[in-house]
């Protein structure tokens, strides 16, 4: 059995014994929660050298966003595509496939910083299509459909909340009321509301 070095080397170079060991081995959960803590460590370092708390807060965060990408992409997977896992199994694998996150400390780096942060991000995708596809037992094309799934979900709740808004009054307009065979209007009134009003004759 690989050493947890040496898995999380495997998942970031892509390794397919390496996520189909981490499917099976139950014990391996343990494991995926320290790398997704490694990898939060990391970024939070990365992110303009955070203190303490921002590194607590920055684990914490991880925990939650590694059980809800899980729980989004089984439920994607299986729902739609068919695909065959249970939670376990893709905590597992989808905690592995953050292993080129460690490289987030880089991101202290001045005018590369961004760059690097941009490029294991898609490190990093390329690792979860690969975990995916192993978890669930299915094609490399239904791996990429689930992950581009769960991407618009989150991406639909995110922006959920600012869909809604307040419904706000609208602007003054003035309103001249005429009568039929009377050549007198009504002085403008200012008015955000629409209603009966006396037409004068």
């Amino acid at each position: 059995m690989a050493s947890f070095t040496e898995r999380m080397i495997g998942a970031a170079t892509l390794n397919v014994q390496t996520y189909e060991e981490l499917e099976h081995d139950h014990t391996a959960t343990g494991q995926a929660a320290g790398v997704v803590a490694l990898v939060a460590v990391s970024g939070a370092i990365g992110n303009a050298g955070a203190g303490l708390i921002g590194i607590v807060g920055a684990i914490l965060g991880a925990f939650v966003g590694w059980y809800i990408w899980s729980a989004v992409t089984l439920f994607v997977g299986k729902g739609l595509f068919n695909g065959t896992a249970d939670m376990g199994e893709m905590l597992r694998t989808i905690g592995f496939a953050q292993s080129p996150g460690v490289f987030y400390v880089l991101g202290i780096v001045p005018f590369l910083g961004g760059w690097v942060r941009f490029g294991v991000w898609i490190w990093m995708l390329l690792c979860a299509v690969v975990a995916i596809r192993q978890a669930l037992d299915f094609t490399t094309g239904r791996a990429l459909g689930t992950e581009a799934d769960r991407v618009v979900r989150i991406l639909a709740a995110r922006s959920g909340g600012t869909l809604y808004y307040p419904i706000r009054r609208g602007p003054v307009v003035e309103h001249h009321d005429w009568a039929p065979g009377s050549s007198v209007c009504t002085p403008p009134v200012a008015s955000n509301s629409v209603g009966p009003r006396a037409v004068v004759t």
